[in-house]
């Protein structure tokens, strides 16, 4: 995988949050990307690092969701707030993860992105339905280390 300054274009991360918006659409859950080069721990752990620090706890019904990329380390993980853990099987996120990893595989990474997010907007469907009074409750920016 390329740095993280070479990982997406600025048209590609404008078409990861249009993804993130369109997927919101469908789900009171709120969704995340994170990029950076190197994880220096465990991705999962880091991953995690990373949730608390964008605060992603901070959702009423606890369903935010994290999509990580350690670029420079070709790892990525998924993590859902607890929430979402306490109410979905253990294998919910293995569609998204497995469809993100297709086009990260063929080097077609903002279409990995896009992808994952659009999927876990589905799946969060399931359980987390859009509302009319639903809140944008986090921001669809795409963060970086």
């Amino acid at each position: 995988m390329p740095k993280t300054n070479e990982f997406l274009s600025k048209a590609d991360e404008q078409e990861v949050i249009e993804a993130i918006q369109k997927a919101e659409l469908n789900t009171s859950g709120e969704i995340r990307i994170h990029i950076e080069g190197k994880a220096n721990k465990d991705a999962y752990e880091r991953a995690l690092d990373v949730f608390n620090e964008l605060k992603m706890y901070q959702t009423e019904q606890r369903n935010g969701v994290l999509i990580y990329v350690a670029a420079e380390d070709r790892k990525f993980v998924i993590c859902g707030d607890e929430g979402i853990n306490n109410v979905v099987a253990e294998d919910f996120w293995d569609c998204t993860r497995d469809t993100i990893a297709e086009d990260f595989k063929k080097g077609n990474f903002k279409d990995g992105i896009v992808s994952g997010i659009l999927n876990a907007g589905i799946q969060l469907k399931q359980f987390f339905p859009w509302q009319t009074d639903d809140e944008n409750e986090l921001s669809n920016e795409i963060s970086k280390g």
